[in-house]
């Protein structure tokens, strides 16, 4: 168990040493990392961002208040951001579409991301990171 612990404390210590700070940024680049589906029955299961129809990148603006999927990626998806707020050295925001609600936290300092997507019986979790699309 120890090692266990050790091995993902190294882990998680060398991801954030290799993420951006996106303090001053107020337009990122996003990408997905690891996407878990979870059932109300209790199944999850990890899957490909493809099969769960999330993009692999997004662009969120701060300014226009969207998450956007990239132009190279083809499919113009943009969704409105309802609430955004920088609370604490975390970027915050929510918002509902086609029956799904979605909120999101990307922390400041490393850019790492966390966004849930629920709807009726089921959850979408994402993991990811982003950096400054400005640059």
């Amino acid at each position: 168990m120890k090692p266990y612990l050790l091995i993902s404390s190294l882990t998680l210590c060398a991801s954030a040493a290799f993420a951006d700070n996106i303090e001053n940024s107020d337009r990122l680049l996003c990408s997905t990392a690891r996407v878990v589906v979870c059932f109300e029955g209790g199944e999850c299961f990890d899957m490909p961002a493809w099969e769960a129809n999330v993009p692999q990148f997004v662009v969120v603006d701060e300014k226009k208040l969207t998450i956007s999927s990239t132009k190279a990626s083809g499919e113009n998806r943009s969704t409105p951001i309802r609430t955004l707020q920088r609370e604490e050295g975390l970027i915050i925001f929510q918002g509902i579409e086609q029956g799904r609600a979605f909120s999101v936290v990307i922390d400041e300092l490393t850019g790492i991301l966390t966004a849930a997507v629920s709807r009726d019986g089921a959850s979408v979790s994402v993991f990811g990171a982003c950096t400054d699309a400005n640059t």
